[in-house]
C-alpha cells in the first residue's frame, strides 16, 4: 500500500505537470497487462466402492486467469481460480497469487502478499519445506501445481559475498490442506474405522491474525557448485499432531530446524537434507496428547537416463523420538515404529518432438508395507489444446497405515486443457 501511495502521489505531480489527468499518468508507469489462463474440465472414478465416499473421485471444470504488469520499481501479479465443484456441488474461487514484488536495492528483494512458496532439496517430499501443501488435490488427480498451496506472506532476500537469506513471515497460520474426509476417506482412531464425507474431521485450528503467526528462514550459499543451506521454522505442525479435551484434532506449536545440500555427483545431481521436528508440547514424548518430536531424514540422486528422460530416486526416514515414552504414555492401539522407510522414485520421459510426456511417481514404505504409484500421461495436441489421464493407486496390508488407509480411495482420471 505505502508503494501504491507513493506512485499515486507522484503520478499526480507528474500529470499537473504535462496537463494530463491523474489516471492516465498513473496507467502510462505500468506496462501493458499481460493476460493469460485457461479453461479445463477434469473427470475420475474410484476404482472399487468406497461406502464413505461418492464413485466420483474429481469432477470439475475450471477457469484460471493470470494477469502480469510492471513498472520501473516494482512486478505485479495476480492469479485466480473459479471452479465448479461435482464432488461438492458447489462453486468455488480461490485467488492462488495476489502479489507485488520489488529490488530496492541491489541486496535486497521483497515479495509481499498471496504466493506460492516452496525450497529444500526433495522431489515430492518435504523435510524443511514447510509452506503449505494441498494433498487433497494431489490424491484426487488434480494437476500437480497445485500440491503446493498458496499463503499471505511477506518474503525478503538478502544477498551478500558470505551468504544468500531468505526470511518469510505469515501472519495467520496456513496449514496444509490436509485429508479429512471431503474427498478422501481416512482412517480415525477415534472411531476405529475409515470415515469419510459423513464424518469431516473436526478441528481447533489457530486462527489468529499476528498471534498465531510463523516465521520461516533459510540462509544458502554455493561453494564449488555445491548449494549448501541451513533452515528455520517456528510456528505450528501443519497438519494435526494433537488432540483437545473436546476431541478435535490440533495442530501443536512447532519449531523445525534443517540443513541440506545439493551439487553434481557423477553424471547426476545428488542431494541429502535433514531436520529436526520439535515438538514442544510434547517434549521428552511425555505429553499423551501431542505427537512426539522427530528427525526426518532424506538422500536422493537424479539423473538423464536418456534424451529427454530423467529419473530421481530417495530414501526417506522419519525417526521418532522418544520412542520408549510413546509407548508408556500413549499407549496406542496402533503403535506406529520408530523409524518409518519410504523409498520414492519419479520418472519423466518426453516423445513426439515433447508433445507427449510419461510420467510416473511412486512411494513404497517397507516398513509401513504400503505403496502409492501415481502414473500419468499427458498429450500436447497444439499450442492451446493438452490432454492427459493419470491414476491415484494406493496399496497397503493395514487400513491404519498413511498409504494403506486410502486403498479404497484408489482413482482413475483424465482431463482436457484449453489455454488462451
Amino acid at each position: 500500500m505505502v508503494w501504491l501511495l507513493l506512485a499515486a502521489t507522484a503520478g499526480s505531480a507528474l500529470a499537473e505537470e504535462r496537463g494530463k489527468s491523474w489516471l492516465e499518468s498513473f496507467g502510462d508507469r505500468f506496462s501493458p497487462l499481460e493476460f493469460n489462463g485457461f479453461v479445463e474440465a477434469r473427470a475420475g472414478a474410484r476404482t472399487q466402492m468406497d461406502p464413505e465416499e461418492k464413485q466420483t473421485s474429481i469432477a470439475e471444470l475450471r477457469l484460471q486467469g493470470e494477469i502480469f504488469t510492471y513498472t520501473d520499481w516494482a512486478d505485479f501479479k495476480y492469479k485466480g481460480d473459479l471452479r465448479a465443484d461435482g464432488v461438492t456441488e458447489r462453486i468455488v474461487y480461490e485467488t492462488r497469487e495476489l502479489w507485488m514484488f520489488s529490488r530496492p536495492t541491489d541486496f535486497m528483494d521483497i515479495k509481499l502478499g498471496r504466493q506460492v512458496l516452496t525450497w529444500g532439496t526433495g522431489g515430492l517430499v518435504f523435510l524443511n519445506d514447510l509452506f503449505p501443501k494441498d494433498w487433497r488435490s494431489f490424491f484426487m488427480g488434480r494437476d500437480a501445481e497445485y500440491l503446493k498451496a498458496p499463503c499471505n506472506s511477506a518474503k525478503v532476500s538478502f544477498f551478500t559475498e558470505l551468504a544468500n537469506v531468505d526470511l518469510v513471515y505469515t501472519p495467520k497460520f496456513e496449514p496444509d490442506r490436509y485429508i479429512d474426509g471431503q474427498y478422501v476417506s481416512y482412517f480415525s482412531g477415534l472411531e476405529d474405522r475409515l470415515v469419510g464425507r459423513d464424518n469431516i474431521l473436526d478441528t481447533d485450528e489457530p486462527d489468529q491474525w499476528f498471534e498465531n503467526d510463523e516465521v520461516s528462514a533459510r540462509i544458502y550459499k554455493n561453494i564449488n557448485n555445491y548449494e549448501l543451506a541451513l533452515y528455520g521454522y517456528w510456528g505450528y505442525w501443519k497438519k494435526p499432531a494433537g488432540m483437545n479435551s473436546d476431541d478435535e484434532a490440533t495442530f501443536p506449536e512447532l519449531n523445525v530446524y534443517g540443513a541440506s545440500i545439493r551439487g553434481q555427483v557423477g553424471p547426476g545431481i545428488g542431494n541429502m537434507e535433514v531436520a529436526l521436528y520439535d515438538s514442544t508440547e510434547s517434549r521428552g514424548g511425555t505429553n499423551a496428547q501431542v505427537d512426539n518430536s522427530e528427525i526426518r531424514y532424506l538422500v536422493g540422486y537424479a539423473q538423464e537416463l536418456w534424451t529427454d528422460s530423467n529419473c530421481e530416486v530417495q530414501y526417506y526416514i522419519e525417526q521418532m523420538l522418544d520412542y520408549g515414552n510413546y509407548l508408556a504414555v500413549h499407549n496406542p492401539k496402533y503403535p506406529k515404529d520408530e523409524l518409518r522407510h519410504v523409498i520414492t522414485m519419479q520418472f519423466t520421459q518426453q516423445l513426439m518432438n515433447q508433445n507427449l510426456t510419461l510420467s510416473f511417481d511412486g512411494y513404497y514404505s517397507p516398513s509401513d508395507e504400503d505403496a502409492y504409484l501415481r502414473p500419468g500421461v499427458q498429450y500436447k495436441i497444439s499450442d492451446r489444446m493438452t490432454v492427459g489421464c493419470g491414476a491415484n493407486i494406493f496399496v497397503g496390508a493395514h487400513e491404519q497405515t498413511f498409504f494403506g488407509q486410502f486403498t479404497k480411495s484408489s482413482n482413475v482420471y483424465s482431463s482436457i486443457r484449453y489455454s488462451f
